[in-house]
């Protein structure tokens, strides 16, 4: 092997193996650490967090109404390789998959049980639980995804650089790219990615633990969870192993048809004019409230709430940023800048938002309306439990259940899939096909994180864990962010400078190497 290729590699493999012993031989110790690391960070700097999401945001609608946006990721005769319909499946499987499934149901219900001010319980609360839903899943998720998935495409495939993080940075730092610097910043996206990643397996992991003691009365024990762990590391390595356009481009197309069905049956079959008036109603209070929501926090009061909510939700999108960004521009070449921002940030939030008014909108009816006990108890005594709590409000109930399990296990394999495939990536100097070994080098290293924050605390140092790695990145978002208009400015240049020239002068598009 060749250190100096693959030093980034080493560097980020040695990162996360010391950290799986470290979670084997000082589990307890592993827990104190990361939940002192999430509150010093959201105490001193949940202003950071959300100020950085927010300017995400505006820049990826900046540059929407552009003069940017005619601009292809690719050479100006390049066309997409994958149909529109089989392009968002693969966004909407990487970037959200298996936290719609988890959250769907559980978060509306807790935010109306514990909302972030007033009383519980109430008319007000099951509007502002719906509300802040649509928040967390809304917009700056989806801009966080945008503008790193638009920097590495455009850098990748206008200007012919390397697949990796650093690459972004070259209108900045030039060949230092190639460095010391540029190799710490793709260090830094990797271990942000491991932790992001792990932070999803291991929530699908326990819900579908807890769907199958539910169904099947299976014992939901930690030993069971990581049975469930190794055996969908087995598929999604074997999902890596057959490639993206059999492998993962057939599992998103399964899984947009499942959601879509599982959608319908509710809609059809469930509080269909209640589902209706709350995506209405909440559409009109997300715009409203959008910039306080953006920049809530409270500098004379307590914080818990949105730490353990908003900043925990930042976090968890900037951790999963590098590993969705890169697949999502590995899927978009041929694009035009407008086309991607369009299909990447506003239809995956209104696929969300009808997502959410179906199935926590119906939650909310048969607990609020219906008064309906037994989905608030199951709520308040385990989240995980929740989804399959509310079938049991519908017909079908089982049949709905099982189709779930199914929906949250290919979603499993479609994230952890992708997500070693980016991995790999970003470990071999940016080569956008490495090696079989380095995706399953990953995707085992992927599963054993998420046992080791499991065995260390299950869902609260799960959170912790993703709120640590994503710091740092959070910083190189921002520079990122002035480094792709640096870069799409001087393209621009470019393009009116050839123009101007004779034909016969005219050069080659612009490629760095």
């Amino acid at each position: 092997m060749n250190l100096s290729k693959n030093i980034v590699f080493l560097a980020s493999l040695l990162i996360s193996v010391i950290f799986v012993l470290f979670g084997v031989f000082f589990n307890d110790l592993l827990a104190d650490l990361t939940t002192w690391f999430l509150e010093s960070t959201t105490e001193s700097f949940g202003w950071f967090y959300l100020t950085a999401t927010l300017t995400f945001l505006f820049f990826t609608i900046y540059l929407l109404f552009s003069r940017f946006g005619n601009l292809r990721l690719g050479k100006d005769t390049d066309r997409p390789a994958y149909s529109t319909k089989s392009w968002f499946s693969m966004l909407f499987s990487a970037g959200m998959g298996i936290g719609l499934v988890f959250w769907g149901v559980a978060e509306p219900m807790v935010h109306y049980l514990s909302p972030p001010f007033g009383e519980g319980s109430t008319d007000d609360a099951a509007n502002t639980a719906m509300t802040y839903t649509f928040f967390h899943w809304g917009l700056h998720p989806w801009a966080i995804y945008t503008v790193i998935g638009l920097s590495l495409a455009f850098f990748q495939y206008r200007r012919n650089l390397p697949g990796q993080i650093s690459s972004v940075f070259y209108p900045i730092i030039g060949d230092r790219i190639y460095g010391p610097i540029g190799k710490t910043i793709d260090v830094l996206a990797i271990i942000a990615t491991v932790f992001g990643i792990a932070t999803s397996l291991g929530l699908g992991a326990l819900q579908i633990t807890t769907g199958v003691s539910h169904l099947f009365d299976v014992p939901n024990t930690i030993n069971n969870q990581i049975i469930i762990i190794c055996f969908l590391t087995a598929l999604f390595t074997g999902s890596a192993f057959i490639g993206i356009n059999r492998g993962m481009k057939i599992l998103s197309n399964i899984n947009i048809l499942l959601a879509i069905f599982i959608m319908t049956v509710i809609i059809i079959f469930g509080p269909t004019a209640q589902i209706f008036k709350v995506f209405t109603n909440t559409m009109g209070s997300y715009f409203d409230q959008l910039l306080y929501m953006s920049l809530r926090i409270k500098p004379f009061g307590d914080n818990s709430w949105i730490s353990s909510w908003t900043l925990f939700y930042w976090a968890w999108w900037i951790a999963w940023g590098p590993f969705v960004g890169s697949f999502i521009a590995k899927v978009s070449k041929g694009r035009t800048i407008k086309e991607f921002i369009l299909g990447v940030l506003i239809v995956p939030t209104l696929g969300t938002f009808v997502w959410f008014a179906t199935f926590g909108g119906s939650a909310l009816h048969f607990v609020h309306n219906l008064g309906n006990r037994a989905l608030a108890d199951a709520v308040n005594n385990d989240v995980t439990l929740a989804l399959f709590v509310f079938f049991e409000n519908l017909p079908m109930s089982f049949p709905l259940s099982i189709i779930a399990l199914t929906l949250i296990v290919t979603f499993f394999v479609t994230s952890a899939d992708s997500g070693t495939l980016v991995l790999a990536i970003f470990s071999s100097e940016g080569n956008l096909n490495p090696s079989r070994l380095k995706k399953v080098t990953w995707g085992i290293l992927l599963a054993l994180i998420s046992v080791v924050l499991l065995l260390s605390g299950s869902l609260n140092t799960l959170q912790s864990a993703s709120i640590a790695a994503a710091f740092p990145f959070t910083i190189i978002m921002t520079i990122m962010c002035y480094a792709l208009f640096k870069g799409l400015k001087e393209e621009k240049a470019a393009i009116k400078m050839q123009s101007n020239l004779p034909k016969d002068d005219m050069p080659e598009q612009q490629e760095v190497s």
